[in-house]
């Protein structure tokens, strides 16, 4: 029950940063829902590693490349997944930090409630 609630809130935190944002397009729920699991999905089991392989780089930047990773991420979510388009990496980078801001305030309304 708490991975499904955890799906709906980071899909509800989808539509509402693409919302936000010009650069970013989501044509409906479903898309919203589908780029959700990519990006948990990618997150999972992608992200860790990129994160080894880009440690050294990581360190010289301050964690700064992190950034960057996640709008690689995001980008190739809006790659796989129909309805969901990035106009591009620095619209990517913003999309990300929009998107943590929104889905750490809704999850703490949820816990709250």
């Amino acid at each position: 029950m708490r991975l499904l609630t955890q799906w709906i809130i980071m899909a509800i935190a989808v539509g509402v940063s693409a919302y936000v944002l010009p650069g970013v397009r989501v044509s409906g729920a479903f898309a919203a829902l589908g780029t959700a699991l990519v990006i948990g999905l990618l997150n999972a089991f992608v992200r860790p590693v990129l994160l080894v392989l880009t440690l050294p780089l990581n360190v010289l930047t301050f964690g700064l490349f992190t950034f960057a990773l996640n709008a690689l991420l995001i980008l190739l979510a809006s790659a796989v997944v129909p309805g969901f388009s990035v106009s591009g990496f620095w619209w990517a980078i913003v999309f990300a930090i929009i998107l943590a801001i929104v889905h750490t305030v809704l999850q703490g309304l949820v816990r709250a409630a």
